[in-house]
C-alpha cells in the first residue's frame, strides 16, 4: 500500500502539536515550573448557564421512547438553523433560505474539508500570516506544489503585516479560491466593508470562490462587517464558516455552521456551472453523520435572550483580557495590534519568532505562538490570546515584563 505522497511534503509537525510538544518536554524537564498558556485558543470560562439547561433539558429527552433521537437530519435541526437565519443574519440583513445553512461540528473541519470541492489543480491565495489549517488541506490534497524555503511554490501569498497596515491586497494572478479570516486569526486585525469590496469584485470578475472565516465576528465592537454577506455581490462567490467555539465556549462541546448560498458555483466536468451548495449537500451525506440532538439545543439556546446576554458577558471577559494583554505590552515597549475586535494579540519580537517562544518559556514560563507558525509574513510576530483568567493573564504579562 502506497501513502499518500503529499502529506510527506507537509513541514514538520501542525503548529499547536509542535508547540505542545515543546511544551511538554520542558515541563519534563523542569518539573516545577507554573506554566501560563496564552497560545492556543481554547477558552476558560465555563458554558453560559442558558446552554447548560438546555443541553440537560435535551438529554433527558432522550431517557423516554417518544422523545429519544436517533440520527438527526442531514444538515442539522430545523430549530437550529432556524435560529441561525432568524438571529444572527437576518438582523444584518442577510436573508438565507433554510437549505443554505449546514451544521458541523466545528469550523476548522468545515474549512479544511471545503477544499474537497476544488479541482485538483485549482490554485489557492490565503492571506499571509494564516490559520494554519487552510494551507494543510489544501497541501494534503497535492495542489499545493514543494515546500521549499518556507514557502509552497504553488500557493499565492498575500501579505498582511505592520508595512501595508495588515490590509491585503487580492492577488496579482489569476487564483481560483481565495481564504479570508476575520476578525483575523492570527493578526486580530479586521477589514472594514471597503477593504472587503475588492476582493468580491475579484471574485465576480475572475469567477474565483472566497472561504470567509467568520468565527470571531462575536469579538466586533468597531463598525465592520461581522458577515462576508453584508458586502454587496458576496452572496454570488462566497462561502462564510462560522462556529459557537469562542462564541459560546463550546471548544469541547463542538458546533459550527457554514453557509453556502444557492448562488455560489464553480465549473462542472461539462462545462456548465454546478451549485456548490448542491455538492456540499452530498459531501455531507457521505462523510458527516451530523452533530447531536443536545448539543444542538444547546446551540439554538445560544439565541435564546438569556444565552445572548450570558454569551455576551464571557465575551467581554476575553475582549478585557486582550485590551489587558494590549496595554501592559505597550508599556513594556512592545509594538501590539490587534486585540480590539478580536481575542489574539499580535505583536512584534525582538527576535525570530521561535527564539522569542523559547525565551518566554525559559524565562518568564508563557507560553504564546511563533508568527513563523502561521506563514512566511509571521515572522518576526506572536500571538498572545485572551482565553485564559484574568489572574494567569495578568500573572504572565507581569513575567513579560520583567524581561
Amino acid at each position: 500500500m502506497h501513502v499518500n505522497p503529499y502529506y510527506e511534503k507537509l513541514p514538520g509537525n501542525y503548529l499547536f502539536a509542535e508547540i505542545a510538544r515543546r511544551v511538554k518536554a520542558y515541563s519534563a524537564a523542569h518539573p516545577d515550573a507554573d506554566i501560563i498558556k496564552l497560545g492556543i485558543g481554547d477558552v476558560t470560562r465555563p458554558l453560559a448557564p442558558a446552554v447548560v439547561n438546555a443541553m440537560k433539558k435535551a438529554a433527558d429527552e432522550m431517557l423516554a421512547p417518544a422523545t429519544f433521537h436517533g440520527y438527526g437530519p442531514d444538515y442539522g435541526y430545523e430549530f437550529l438553523i432556524d435560529a441561525i437565519r432568524e438571529k444572527d443574519y437576518a438582523p444584518r440583513g442577510v436573508a438565507l433560505a433554510a437549505d443554505e445553512v449546514f451544521i458541523s461540528d466545528g469550523a476548522k473541519t468545515d474549512t479544511s474539508a471545503i477544499q474537497e470541492l476544488f479541482a485538483p489543480d485549482a490554485r489557492i491565495a490565503v492571506t499571509d500570516p494564516v490559520y494554519p489549517v487552510y494551507v494543510d488541506s489544501n497541501a494534503m490534497a497535492g495542489r499545493l506544489g514543494d515546500f521549499t524555503d518556507g514557502r509552497w511554490n504553488r500557493l499565492t501569498y498575500l501579505p498582511c503585516n505592520a508595512e501595508n497596515g495588515f490590509v491585503p491586497e487580492p492577488p496579482k494572478e489569476p487564483v481560483d479560491v481565495i481564504y479570508l479570516c476575520y476578525p483575523n486569526n492570527p493578526t486580530g486585525t479586521t477589514l472594514t466593508a471597503a477593504q472587503l469590496t475588492p476582493f468580491v469584485e475579484y471574485a465576480r470578475k475572475y469567477g474565483a470562490l472566497i472561504v470567509y472565516d467568520a468565527a470571531y465576528k462575536a469579538f466586533i465592537t468597531s463598525q465592520v462587517p461581522h458577515s462576508i454577506y453584508e458586502v454587496p455581490g458576496a452572496r454570488e462567490v462566497a462561502i462564510e464558516c462560522c462556529s459557537f467555539s469562542k462564541t459560546a465556549g463550546f471548544t469541547g462541546v463542538r458546533c459550527a455552521y457554514s453557509v453556502i448560498p444557492h448562488e455560489v458555483t464553480g465549473i462542472g466536468g461539462n462545462g456548465q456551472r454546478v451549485e456548490l451548495n448542491a455538492l456540499w449537500k452530498r459531501r455531507m451525506g457521505s462523510k458527516f453523520n451530523g452533530v447531536s440532538y443536545p448539543v444542538q439545543r444547546a446551540a439554538e439556546a445560544v439565541f435564546s435572550p438569556e444565552g445572548q446576554a450570558q454569551c455576551a458577558e464571557a465575551v467581554r471577559y476575553y475582549r478585557e483580557n486582550a485590551a489587558l494583554i494590549r496595554r501592559e505590552l505597550q508599556t513594556a515597549g512592545y509594538e501590539v495590534f490587534g486585540g480590539v475586535d478580536a481575542p489574539y494579540v499580535w505583536m512584534k519580537t525582538p527576535t525570530d519568532s521561535w527564539a522569542f517562544f523559547d525565551r518566554l518559556l525559559d524565562q518568564a514560563h508563557v507560553v504564546g505562538t511563533p508568527g513563523a507558525g502561521f506563514g512566511p509574513s509571521g515572522e518576526g510576530y506572536f500571538r498572545l490570546t485572551a482565553f485564559n483568567t484574568r489572574e494567569k493573564t495578568a500573572q504572565a504579562l507581569e513575567r513579560i515584563r520583567r524581561l
